[in-house]
């Protein structure tokens, strides 16, 4: 009787173990919604509402996808991730703060089909910086709208990060790289206080975009400016701050 009473205690013991390992388990795929629950799973029927809301129930490496138009809030990211709008109105609106913040030792973050809104009118917003890479191993962004920032794209240091076919509109900067590499192509700068800025000892490559009607197109901040030389620019007139021309050519290859 006594062993029958120890094998079944042993049995539930084990049971409670494996069910909260599996309820903690985090997934490699993760869901979204506008109507989502953050108290949810974030499974495909049962999605989480916020970004922030789901990251932490996915796994390094793994995917968050967008199921629904919907805004979907501010995220600091410390591991690799992608988070994937899915060609939905994914969007982040955000005032006083950094839409995405990336930092973590190696890192490799991608951010595609989203849309960031830092509530400027004009060259600047209440917003601080759309996208900022404060360490990581690399930064992939994919067809993302960038609106009303201080900063859109902002690189502090260490990691390389491409910027392709993306729109940086209405931010006091644009794209800028403090230190590190940011490379842009295929993409546009329009209506910034300064669409580019390298500042020591950060670099800024640039290949096939087009910088218009920006105060100033491509700032000089003793860092190096990069060209493929197949950018083009027109109507940046009227900024403070000093424009300069590309510093480097980049070795097309």
């Amino acid at each position: 009787m006594i062993n029958r009473f120890v094998r079944m205690t042993f049995a539930l013991v084990v049971c409670s173990v494996l069910g909260t390992s599996v309820a903690t388990a985090q997934a490699t795929r993760t869901w979204v919604s506008g109507v989502g629950d953050d108290a949810n799973p974030c499974s495909r029927t049962a999605p989480c509402k916020t970004f922030a809301g789901a990251i932490s129930k996915t796994a390094a490496g793994g995917e968050i996808s967008v199921l629904d138009p919907g805004g979907y809030g501010a995220v600091t990211i410390t591991k690799s991730i992608t988070l994937n709008g899915n060609a939905q109105h994914a969007g982040i609106l955000v005032s006083g703060t950094n839409g995405i913040t990336i930092s973590g030792a190696d890192i490799v973050v991608q951010l595609r089909h989203l849309q960031l809104n830092g509530l400027g009118l004009t060259t600047g917003g209440t917003g601080l910086v759309g996208i900022r890479l404060v360490a990581g191993k690399a930064l992939i962004v994919d067809d993302v709208f960038i609106h009303g920032f201080q900063t859109g794209v902002q690189v502090d240091a260490g990691a390389a990060s491409i910027v392709n076919s993306t729109i940086t509109t209405n931010s006091a900067y644009g794209v800028h790289a403090l230190g590190g590499t940011l490379t842009v192509e295929n993409s546009t700068l329009t209506n910034n206080g300064v669409a580019v800025q390298a500042t020591a000892p950060g670099t800024v490559r640039l290949s096939n975009n087009g910088v218009y009607n920006n105060l100033t197109g491509f700032g000089c901040g003793g860092g190096t400016l990069a060209s493929a030389g197949n950018n083009r620019k027109a109507g940046n007139v009227g900024g403070v701050v000093p424009a300069c021309v590309p510093t480097a050519a980049i070795v097309v290859q």
